[in-house]
C-alpha cells in the first residue's frame, strides 16, 4: 500500500517549535553571503539563538564560507573558528598590530599569507553536541556525530563519531559498504513529500527499507 504523504514541516519559519524560541531554523535566519545552511538544519540555544551569525561564528572576516548541510542538528554553544583566527608564528610576537589602527596599520602586509585553510564544509544530517567546536577548513562528512566538547581540527569521514580535544574518530556508525548504501539513498535530497511519507523509515528502518522507500524505486 502506498504511504500517505501528509504535510511536510514548513523550512521557512525561524521557530519551528513555536512554544520553544530556544530553537530557530537556520536556514531563514542566517543573512552573510558567506554562510549557507539547508533546509530543517537547526540551533538550540537558552540564550539568543537568533546571535547565531555573530555569536557561533566567530574571525569569519576573510572570503571562506561556512557551508551546512540539511537536516543538522546543533546544540548549544557549537561554534565554528574562521581562518580570520590565525596569527602570525614566525615572529617573537603573535600579537596581531596592524588591526589596532593608528600609524600600526601601515604594516598591514604582515598579515597577509596567513594560513587559510579554505571553507568550511559541514554535510546532511550531523549532529553536533553541546559546546563542540570546529576548527577553519574543517570538512565534516554526512552523518556524522560530534561529541559534546569535541574540538575538530581535522577532517570527519561520512557516519564518523567523533570526540575529545583534540577530536579522534571514536568509530563509524555503519561498516564501509553500508555507509556507501547510505551515500546513494542520500534520503537527505528527496522531496520533503516524499521524506514526510516515510519519516519513521528515515528514523528508524534499516538500510534496505530506506532503498525500497527511495522515489523511483519499482515495487512489485
Amino acid at each position: 500500500m502506498p504511504v500517505p504523504a501528509g504535510l511536510p514541516a514548513d523550512p521557512s519559519v525561524l521557530h519551528p517549535m513555536p512554544d520553544q524560541t530556544r530553537v530557530v531554523l537556520l536556514r531563514p535566519l542566517v543573512t552573510s553571503p558567506l554562510i549557507e545552511v539547508g533546509e530543517y538544519s537547526y540551533y538550540d540555544d537558552p540564550d539568543d539563538p537568533t546571535a547565531f551569525e555573530t555569536r557561533n561564528v566567530l574571525y569569519h572576516y576573510g572570503p571562506e564560507r561556512l557551508v551546512i548541510g540539511k537536516f543538522c542538528a546543533l546544540g548549544t554553544g557549537v561554534r565554528f573558528l574562521m581562518n580570520g583566527a590565525n596569527h602570525r608564528m614566525d615572529g617573537p610576537s603573535t600579537f596581531p598590530f596592524p588591526t589596532m589602527g593608528g600609524s600600526w596599520a601601515d604594516h598591514f602586509d604582515l598579515l597577509t599569507g596567513l594560513p587559510n585553510r579554505g571553507d568550511t564544509v559541514v554535510g546532511n544530517d550531523v549532529w553536533f553536541g553541546y559546546g563542540t567546536t570546529v576548527m577553519p577548513g574543517v570538512r565534516i562528512g554526512h552523518g556524522a556525530v560530534i561529541a559534546s566538547g569535541a574540538v575538530v581540527t581535522k577532517d570527519v569521514p561520512d557516519y564518523g563519531i567523533v570526540g575529545g580535544n583534540p577530536a579522534t574518530l571514536v568509530r563509524t556508525r555503519y561498516s564501509e559498504d553500508d555507509v556507501a548504501r547510505l551515500l546513494a539513498v542520500a534520503w537527505w535530497d528527496w522531496p520533503a513529500e516524499h521524506i514526510t511519507g516515510h519519516v519513521r523509515t528515515i528514523m528508524s528502518g534499516s538500510i534496505a527499507d530506506l532503498e525500497e522507500a527511495a522515489p523511483g524505486t519499482r515495487r512489485p
